[in-house]
């Protein structure tokens, strides 16, 4: 199968409304089934999530792959996509937010069965799991107030800051690849309300998030992002040994030819591309 990328770029507004017949389960306990992760890879991954009935989904609060509606329902690029996939495999599918520094624990101790969530393909993060090939592109930006960007176009300007990233991801590894000032926080959102606080000078999150959260008609229209310090592929994670990869990279490719991941691109803000 050749590989195939979806590139995004995010527009101005974001749709947050639901492809029609499409749902997600909000219950919040993770399956509380014991057991190692290689006992799990021995038996099959696949066999394992269908007799239990349950894909158990690891994920934080990350506009527009995964956030909640105004009645409480997760939704969202990965969300749909990741309920479609329980779908195809004849489960259902449950959200569970975890701590983005500890998801390759959450994972080997079975959790949670996969982590989809925006998650970049980092040596560590293929190092430690089964990962599906990328089906998004994406990059980590600097944030900065708005009537201070001129101040930092390129990446000589960011040495004196001070900066807020979520603790473990990419953004966090950049700053400190780069040997520059950063504070770990819970996720990407409190990353922001330092800026808009003051606290830090300046933010490293995802491209995707940035322009789904910052500017003109969001809650933080007083901040903007400047510098890209990366490109990067978005991928799922799944427990190292499982056979849940190929099936995924099995079901993208099905959702490229039957126009799924097109529509969903639009739905929620993208503008795809794909090549081959």
């Amino acid at each position: 199968m050749k590989k195939k990328v979806l590139s995004v770029l995010l527009c101005a507004g974001l749709a947050v409304s639901m492809l029609a017949g499409c749902g997600s389960d909000n219950s919040a306990g993770a399956d509380s089934g014991a057991g190692s992760s290689s006992d799990s890879a021995d038996a099959g991954d696949m066999d394992y999530v269908k007799e239990k009935g349950t894909l158990v989904v690891g994920i934080t609060n990350f506009e527009p792959m995964d956030y909640k509606d105004e009645n409480g329902e997760w939704v969202g690029f990965d969300a749909e996509l990741s309920t479609a996939f329980a779908e195809e495999l004849g489960v259902d599918v449950e959200f569970v937010e975890i701590d983005w520094d500890n998801k390759i624990l959450e994972l080997e101790g079975k959790t949670i069965d996969c982590v989809w969530n925006g998650m970049t393909l980092t040596p560590e993060v293929t190092s430690a799991m089964e990962c599906s090939e990328a089906y998004l592109e994406n990059a980590q930006v600097v944030v900065v107030p708005s009537d201070k960007a001129d101040q930092y176009q390129d990446e000589d300007s960011l040495a004196d800051l001070s900066f807020a990233a979520e603790a473990g991801s990419a953004g966090e590894e950049e700053l400190e690849a780069r040997g520059l000032s950063v504070t770990p926080v819970t996720a990407q959102a409190d990353a922001l309300m330092e800026v808009a606080a003051g606290t830090s000078d300046a933010a490293v999150i995802d491209l995707l998030m940035a322009a789904a959260m910052i500017g003109e008609g969001t809650s933080y229209s007083d901040l903007t992002y400047t510098v890209h310090l990366n490109s990067e592929e978005y991928g799922v994670g799944f427990r190292k040994g499982s056979d849940l990869a190929a099936e995924m990279d099995s079901f993208f490719a099905k959702c490229y030819e039957d126009g799924t991941i097109q529509e969903l691109a639009e739905k929620y803000g993208v503008q795809a591309a794909l090549t081959e």
